[in-house]
């Protein structure tokens, strides 16, 4: 998704590096501003080996000392929002609302992460002085000083400064794994039932994520209590074991384990069978093959896979070719409502047993904007093939800036209630505080060029902030608009 910071008079891009922020900024902003035009010029300045090592040295204790100053503004941009907020008659509860989204936009985070950032902040500020002292001199890392705060958590703020105390004066030049050990051990000596609590706690966050791999390939994980998680890897790896046994089969133990926690998760008779919608994004070119090569009509381009990005075209035509329903060309021409119907009229015959139904979705794409403009039937609600759109034209997450969230919420940019209209140029997919932030004072959202469809967020400081869809499949840069955009 692209991203453009607008600050004030002041336009700063991700490419256009330090120099371009300079200009417009006054203060400590200003200052700070220059500190990281001076950064870049470093690596040209040194030239002897042994000075290089001291400006490593020293750039790892600037590291530190940053980290630190921006967890001391931003509690106190917290604090301010805090007493703003409550001068305005909001509850307590309310008060910090739309805090964690303005320090995100800010740090060029998710709102998630930033909300945690602000959480550890506190924390460091208020309830580990040593620690926050050694971050500010640069003698530990800010993954350091984290491990301290994630390791205490669970204490109450007493006692958690006495175990500051404790740590302060052993955690300088040692590893990350031994501060960890230290400030657990530190912490359970402090309230041994308190650390069993916490165990307790931690079951209650049992999850399953997935995160994109190299290759076309993911990461599909799950945080689960110990007992759990060793007796699932045990009875995939006994599978294996007996499968190998029997002899017959080339594929390696991995390749087995990985095969059967797919079949046994989704029910399949086998992991290539994905009997489930792929949102699967490509130009007719790209699906078909085009001319093949870089140079070709579609060889050249990339498809899309929703929920993991950009994947081969080859691969998405292998993709369909493996998991094609032996009627996906009648399906091709349907609308949704009858091959919604032909799918659950065909559920159960015996012949689609093992194979998977892929659903070929019509998305069309303008090549010189980039972007998936309108697809096939047309709905007025943000729901059915409407929300799909929206999906896949977004790249399945949220569209506020940094924020990778997935997209829980379809919204519309100019209000439903003031009129706006239920059309893709008015929609935008957003996570769940996304959509209910711009609700809050102060913050407003408006589509500043339909053509891209690029969105400006403006925050209640008056920080300006776009954003963009990715470019969808088949998007040629420099390309003139269609006639008619």
């Amino acid at each position: 998704m692209g991203v453009r910071v607008v600050d004030g008079p002041t336009v700063v891009d991700h490419q256009d590096g330090a120099a371009g922020a300079v200009a417009g900024q006054g203060g400590v902003a200003g200052e700070v501003a220059v500190m990281v035009s001076r950064l870049a010029e470093l690596s040209a300045v040194v030239e002897d080996d042994a000075a290089r090592v001291d400006v490593l040295a020293g750039l790892e204790r600037l590291k530190a000392a940053a980290a630190a100053a921006q967890f001391e503004v931003m509690v106190r941009f917290a604090e301010s929002q805090r007493a703003a907020r409550r001068g305005m008659g909001f509850a307590e509860r309310h008060a910090l609302r739309g805090v964690p989204e303005q320090i995100g936009l800010a740090t060029r985070t998710s709102p998630s992460s930033a909300a945690r950032q602000l959480g550890r902040a506190r924390a460091l500020r208020c309830d580990l002085p040593g620690t926050f002292a050694l971050l500010r001199r640069g003698e530990i890392s800010e993954f350091a000083a984290t491990v301290v705060v994630d390791e205490t958590s669970h204490l109450d703020p007493e006692l958690r400064r006495r175990v500051d105390a404790r740590l302060a004066g052993e955690v300088v030049g040692i590893g990350v794994r031994r501060v960890r050990g230290l400030a657990r051990r530190y912490a359970i000596e402090a309230d041994p039932a308190a650390a069993v609590t916490r165990a307790s706690r931690a079951r209650t966050d049992r999850r399953v994520s997935i995160r994109p791999a190299p290759d076309t390939m993911t990461v599909f994980s799950a945080l689960l209590p110990c007992e759990q998680g060793v007796a699932a890897y045990a009875a995939l790896r006994r599978h294996a074991d007996g499968v190998i046994a029997a002899g017959g089969d080339e594929r390696s133990r991995d390749q087995i384990m990985a095969d059967t926690l797919v079949e046994r998760v989704t029910g399949q008779a086998t992991a290539n069978a994905v009997s489930a919608e792929i949102g699967l994004v490509m130009t007719d070119t790209s699906l078909l093959g085009g001319n093949g090569g870089a140079g070709g009509s579609g060889g050249g381009e990339a498809a899309e896979l929703l929920g993991y990005g950009p994947i081969p075209a080859e691969t998405a035509r292998d993709i369909a070719r493996r998991a094609a329903d032996r009627r996906a060309g009648d399906h091709h021409d349907r609308d949704d409502h009858d091959r919604d119907n032909h799918d659950r009229d065909n559920h159960d015959h015996g012949d689609d047993v093992g194979r998977a139904r892929v659903f070929l979705r019509r998305l069309f794409t303008d090549p010189a904007a980039g972007i998936i403009t309108d697809c096939d039937p047309k709905r007025r609600r943000f729901d059915g093939t409407l929300a799909r759109l929206l999906t896949y034209r977004d790249g399945g997450m949220c569209r506020d800036p940094f924020c990778d969230a997935p997209i829980r919420h379809f919204d519309h940019i100019y209000p439903y209630t003031h009129g706006g209209p239920t059309t893709p140029a008015n929609g935008r997919g957003t996570c769940a505080r996304g959509n209910y932030v711009k609700q809050m004072p102060g913050w407003t959202i408006r589509l500043v060029d339909p053509y891209r469809h690029i969105v400006e967020t403006t925050t209640p400081t008056g920080h300006r902030y776009t954003s963009q869809p990715p470019p969808a499949p088949g998007h040629r840069a420099g390309a003139q608009p269609r006639a008619g955009s």
